[in-house]
């Protein structure tokens, strides 16, 4: 069922600063590791927030979850004016800091889950340390660059970004047509469009900007995933404008992947369809042995 969107984390939840070598990540943690531990990243102009109705039902299925803002995101300290600190290969050296920081030893590993630009991280992550995963989920993150209308819209919000403020542009995603992964932000009512305001201007302008730019540039690295032999899950909603589904689908024919799609959601099905979202995550991992 769909859920409202909030900033609270459920019953059972942590949020806290997590130290690691590269510095420090605004995280939310739930549950315990009885079956394994997941690190969830956010897509773009997204945060940790965006898996809280996950928490509360993968904790249930035996699963630790562990929701991260990246570097420059929300809650997560980066430099306002500096890209090269979100270049794709720092953020994937992120990730595994973060592991590192969560791991009960040496030799843990961990489910992955990524959506959107986070997909994009994580893939990067993998294919850095293979021998850190268990599994990949690629929630509605496709192949390569996003599709030619969502690049258009991607780059209207750059463009924005090098004229005016955080607060200026935050005005200006609210009166024209946003990125599909800042679209939830307008849907949301009155008390969370303060919150959601916040969050906006929490992140770093360079962040976003870096993030846009990758969002329309990434190669195809599906061969070299599929390499890997590592397995990989591709869950989506039954329409995406981001990446469309018959794409996701032939990327999870040659990944050779578990396929879901969510009925009812869209680019979001963390945030529009939780409890099916969060039960189709703990039957793939279950299935995995």
């Amino acid at each position: 069922m769909s859920r409202p969107f909030t900033f609270v984390p459920p019953s059972g939840a942590r949020a806290y600063r997590l130290g690691t070598a590269r510095g420090e990540f605004a995280v939310i943690d739930a549950g315990s590791p009885a079956k394994g531990t997941v690190l969830l990243l956010p897509g773009f102009t997204g945060s940790k927030e965006d898996f809280i109705s996950l928490h509360e039902p993968l904790a249930a299925a035996g699963y630790r979850t562990v929701a991260v803002d990246g570097r420059g995101q929300y809650e997560s300290p980066g430099p306002r004016d500096d890209e090269t600190p979100y270049a794709q290969g720092e953020l994937a050296q992120d990730v595994l800091a973060q592991l590192d920081a969560v791991a009960d030893g040496p030799a843990d590993r961990f489910h992955l889950v990524g959506h959107s630009f986070g997909g994009q991280v994580a893939r990067a992550a993998v294919l850095l340390a293979p021998a850190r995963f268990r599994s990949l989920t690629l929630v509605s993150s496709g192949p390569a660059e996003i599709s030619p209308s969502q690049q258009q819209r991607v780059k209207l919000l750059r463009d924005a970004l090098t004229v005016m403020d955080m607060a200026q542009v935050w005005e200006a995603i609210r009166a024209l047509d946003p990125p599909e992964d800042a679209e939830g932000e307008l849907d949301a009512g009155l008390d969370d469009q303060r919150d959601l305001r916040r969050r906006w201007l929490g992140n770093s302008p360079a962040q976003l900007v870096a993030a846009g730019r990758q969002l329309c540039e990434e190669p195809d690295r599906v061969a070299e995933l599929a390499a890997l032999r590592l397995p990989v899950h591709v869950l989506s909603g039954e329409s995406d404008d981001t990446w469309p589904v018959p794409l996701l689908d032939d990327m999870a024919v040659r990944l050779k992947a578990h396929r879901t799609i969510v009925h009812g959601a869209e680019h979001s099905p963390n945030t529009d369809r939780p409890t099916e979202t969060a039960e189709a995550l703990a039957t793939f991992w279950n299935g995995l042995g």
